[in-house]
Parts: structure tokens; C-alpha cells; sequence
């Protein structure tokens, strides 16, 4: 069973920046999509970003890319979202989120098997 323990989210301006992680234990870290979706009241769910464990190898959604930069630490089992240039439709309830094995097209609509709670992020105007 995984155990995923995120931190990070809150309150923004527009404009501004945010930075969420999360730590996962439980089975090996390494060769497993690790990442991020999220769920806005009335939406669907989309992933956000996600990284091959121990690859490097990452994968962003298409309303984040060019503002989101995933990464990971190896050592501590951990990923990191950095998002720049919030803005007030980047808010919603932000899920760390892994799957066994590779991503795939299912990030995109954030369809991970094992979530953690989710945490909060407003960006306000």
C-alpha cells in the first residue's frame, strides 16, 4: 500500500507562485508515475504534472506547461511542484497522486490509481 504525504497549497495572488511536495513510501520509489492532479467544483479532474521515479523523465498538462516544473528527489522518495504565473483557474483542489510502472495517456485525465487528501490552492485576482 502506498502512503503519499503531500504539503504544501493555500492562498495566492495571481501572478504569484507555489510550490507543493509530497513524499511516497510503502513499495520501491523508483520506476513508478509520481504526480500531481487536480479537481476544480464543476470539472473534471486533469492531471498537472507527473515525473517517471527515477528517471527524470516528466510530463506536464497542457494548461500548465511553460508554468509548472516538476522534480524529484531520489533520496528522500519526493517530488516537487514549483507553478509560476498563477492564475485565478489554477485553483482547485491539488491531489499527489502514483501509479505502478510508466505514465501514459491517462495522466491527462489524471486517472492515477493511488491518491493522497488533497490540498487546497486559491489563486485570487
Amino acid at each position: 500500500q502506498w502512503q503519499l504525504v503531500p504539503s504544501g497549497g493555500g492562498s495566492v495572488q495571481t501572478g504569484g507562485s507555489l510550490r507543493l511536495s509530497c513524499t511516497a513510501s510503502g513499495h520501491t520509489y523508483e520506476n513508478n508515475c509520481m504526480g500531481w492532479l487536480r479537481q476544480a467544483p464543476g470539472k473534471h479532474r486533469e492531471g498537472v504534472a507527473a515525473i517517471y521515479t527515477g528517471n527524470g523523465h516528466t510530463y506536464y498538462g497542457d494548461a500548465v506547461k511553460g508554468r509548472a516544473t516538476i522534480s524529484e528527489n531520489i533520496t528522500s522518495n519526493t517530488i516537487y511542484l514549483s507553478m509560476d504565473n498563477l492564475k485565478p483557474e489554477d485553483t482547485a483542489m491539488y491531489y499527489c497522486a502514483i501509479n505502478f510502472g510508466s505514465c501514459g495517456s491517462w495522466f491527462v485525465i489524471g486517472d492515477f490509481n493511488y491518491e493522497a487528501q488533497g490540498t487546497q490552492v486559491t489563486v485570487s485576482s
